[in-house]
């Protein structure tokens, strides 16, 4: 597998509403943090997320993360 491309060194903090998302995993995507389908062709796959309510939400854009989307610090060893 590919590695994916680091969109940037730190997370994007959003306050999205409750629904699905879907989180780019490849770095490709014009529209980051969300999947636009750059990943065609690539062994990557957008991953799925929902929220329940509304809340605020730190996404990777490092695409390094262990807990995907969310960003849990990995951007800080890179």
């Amino acid at each position: 597998m590919s590695e994916p491309i680091i969109v940037d060194k730190k997370p994007v903090v959003l306050e999205l509403e409750a629904g699905d998302y879907w989180w780019c995993s490849c770095g490709n995507s014009k529209n980051q943090p969300y999947c636009d389908g750059g990943h065609k062709g690539t062994d990557f796959v957008p991953v799925k997320f929902t929220l329940e309510e509304a809340k605020k939400v730190a996404l990777c854009l490092c695409k390094k993360t262990n807990n995907s989307p969310l960003c849990d610090g990995t951007h800080a060893k890179l």
